[in-house]
């Protein structure tokens, strides 16, 4: 039987894409655009400053970061017009770090520090790499970091004339000890974690005032060493045979380097678009590629968190995770797959995908789950990548978490659901909801369906949306895997139950306390409402008659479009989470919403005005967690991976038709 096909992620890109290599030894000819992006993001910052940190030069899914010092350049572009004394000691000449991104721990101000007198020019982030420019006297030098595994960055240090290079450890951790072995610095402190600095042969090593000095004896202009962070001490035989490795070849690894990072700019590109529009679609898949942590602990595949720039953000969140994979699908394959693979890791027996996992088990909230998008995902990569294997793999485990909603979070058995949580509470029930403090919710209360099961006593439109996607993809990939799918499409009742034709537009549904069989609409006008012209479940003629709210500036045609809630709610509030601000993954919902039915010139206008207005977003500002619908100006996490998920999403179909696919 062939289904009419309305709905795909980045259509024109994802259907062009091929498989990611990841092998160095077979290259491929790609342009190289990294000159054209740079300065992505202000990295400098030293730990001493006032002003918390906003993030990290971090890539390969290493547990470390790295930061800039400040340059001249730099101090001369910021308020204080204050030239640093490039004469001072106590001045870092080189990169600054390594930070541990799990326990948030500074191992040094700068751990591979020039000993000369040098004076720090300017730096900069771009794609894949972070560079120092520096002079001491007439010579110029250069230092550049590249991050050529999960646990090594090579350094490489290059100077106009040949020079002597002496370079050493810039104020240690207290808490840091140190072991010589031969041309290999080994740096301990009270966790597990250690540091292991390894130096060429031709380089001495000498340990002093409980530090290091490296000194080289060829009087070369180029200087490279590694530095690695392991996890645990028993990772210490492994890496070291890798640096050696390493060094003993280094341009080949730089190499292999940048060919990963040309295919990962090239495949998240148009070549149509303008150059500001490109920075945001580089800036937003280094956001995830940052966000990448290697497998360790309790994460048991690697994974993308939702910032490296924040401290509660050390792990891992299912509907996050299912955006991220969508992104990534035609730019790190496998990525994409193991960050959803690490989820349902944790799949509980009766179906359940918890909310949240963690390096610490421990930690891991089985409190809830969060909205059903994985089989998008899984879909977004199979579309991506024509990935029937994975599909297979995944089918079984899909079909599981389908059931589960409808046997734990569907109190009346009408077939329509409602969110929950497994130990009653409202809190776990909202964080369910993945819009924790959310205005329609302010109002609901728990009820029980059975042990360990409770939910809202309210049906929200959203969930029941997701689920109506789930239904037809799980009837796609049952195709693909030869399985059978018994579910029926819902998806039509779904839209006309949760419509209000009264109020022309979608509303979550109340739960009578007397008669279960009984419900009327909750009249706040959200952006739930978006998620039926995402799944495209919604009739043309109800989106047609919602469009003049959707249109209305007073409400959801903001200088921003598409807030949380309608701007003229009285509840609405500008830095109020989900109670007023822009979430970008919900301007995408309606965006592509409107481009489903046939809206394109008005999706196009919505989405200049998202990358036109948002604070910094094609300049050297973070990607955030929200902003100001008002405004544009940022507010909660930045580096934020679902922000950055969802630009890409937008830049990919910006100018497209409504997507149309048959299976």
């Amino acid at each position: 039987m062939k289904i009419k096909w309305t709905f795909i992620v980045g259509t024109l890109f994802m259907t062009a894409v091929a498989i990611l290599e990841t092998s160095c030894d077979k290259p491929r000819s790609y342009s190289t655009n990294r000159d054209d992006y740079n300065h992505l993001f202000d990295m400098e910052y030293v730990p001493t400053d006032s002003a918390s940190c906003q993030g990290w030069y971090t890539d390969h899914g290493a547990w470390m970061g790295f930061t800039f010092p400040h340059s001249r350049k730099g101090l001369e572009m910021s308020a204080s017009n204050e030239l640093p004394d490039g004469s001072k000691t106590d001045s870092p000449k080189g990169f600054i770090g390594p930070y541990s991104l799990l326990y948030r721990y500074w191992w040094a101000s700068s751990a591979a520090n020039l000993l000369d007198e040098v004076i720090v020019d300017s730096t900069n982030y771009s794609p894949g790499l972070a560079t120092l420019f520096a002079h001491q006297g007439n010579v110029e030098i250069k230092q550049e970091l590249y991050f050529i595994n999960k646990s090594t960055v090579l350094i490489k240090m290059d100077a106009t004339k040949i020079r002597s290079w002496h370079v050493t450890g810039h104020q240690w951790a207290k808490s840091v000890y140190f072991t010589k072995n031969g041309n290999e610095l080994i740096v301990s402190n009270e966790t597990e974690e250690q540091l292991i600095l390894t130096f060429t042969p031709e380089t001495t090593l000498a340990l002093k005032d409980n530090n290091y000095v490296a000194t080289s004896q060829n009087k070369s202009h180029w200087f490279y060493m590694t530095l690695s962070m392991l996890n645990t001490a028993n990772d210490r035989r492994v890496v070291t045979k890798e640096n050696l490795t390493i060094l003993s070849n280094p341009t080949k690894y730089i190499k292999c380097h940048d060919l990963r990072w040309d295919k990962y700019i090239d495949k998240s590109l148009r070549k149509d678009m303008p150059h500001d529009y490109n920075r945001i679609a580089v800036k937003s898949m280094v956001t995830l590629i940052s966000n990448w942590r290697s497998m360790r602990g309790g994460l048991h595949h690697d994974g993308i968190v939702p910032s490296h720039a924040v401290g509660y953000f050390v792990g891992l969140w299912a509907w996050d995770s299912w955006r991220f994979s969508a992104a990534l699908a035609g730019i790190a394959p496998k990525l994409a797959k193991d960050n959803i693979r690490a989820m349902f890791d944790y799949q509980q027996d009766n179906g359940m995908i918890i909310d949240c996992i963690y390096v610490d088990a421990d930690e891991n909230n089985f409190r809830d789950s969060k909205p059903p998008l994985c089989s998008w995902a899984v879909n977004a990569i199979f579309e991506a990548n024509k990935d029937t294997a994975f599909v297979k793999e995944m089918y079984p485990q899909l079909l599981k978490y389908y059931h589960w909603w409808y046997r734990d979070r569907d109190h009346n058995h009408n077939r329509m659901c409602e969110y929950g949580s497994t130990d009653g509470s409202k809190e776990a029930a909202a964080w369910e909801s993945g819009m924790d403090n959310a205005i329609r919710f302010d109002d609901a209360e728990m009820i029980q369906n059975g042990d360990d099961a409770y939910s809202y006593n309210q049906e929200s439109v959203d969930l029941n949306a997701y689920l109506a996607l789930e239904n037809k993809l799980l009837r796609k990939f049952a195709y693909i895997t030869g399985d059978s799918f018994e579910e029926p499409d819902r998806s039509q009742e779904i839209a006309d139950y949760f419509f209000d034709k009264n109020k022309t537009f979608f509303f979550d549904k109340r739960i009578s306390e007397e008669n279960t069989d009984n419900t009327h609409s909750i009249p706040i006008e959200g952006c739930e409402a978006y998620t039926p012209l995402w799944t495209g479940i919604a009739t043309q003629e109800q989106v047609a008659s919602m469009l003049p709210i959707l249109q209305d500036t007073t409400k959801f045609s903001t200088y921003i479009p598409f807030p949380t809630v309608a701007a003229d709610n009285p509840k609405f509030r500008r830095d109020g989470y989900w109670r007023g601000p822009i979430w970008l993954d919900q301007c995408y919902f309606a965006v592509h919403g409107l481009r489903n039915y046939g809206y394109e010139d008005l999706a196009n206008s919505y989405t200049h005005q998202i990358f036109d207005r948002l604070e910094g977003i094609s300049r050297q500002t973070p990607i955030h967690e929200n902003y100001d619908t008002h405004t544009g100006h940022t507010l909660e996490a930045p580096h934020f991976s679902w922000s950055a998920a969802h630009l890409l999403m937008l830049y990919w179909e910006l100018g497209t038709k409504k997507p149309k696919y048959k299976i």
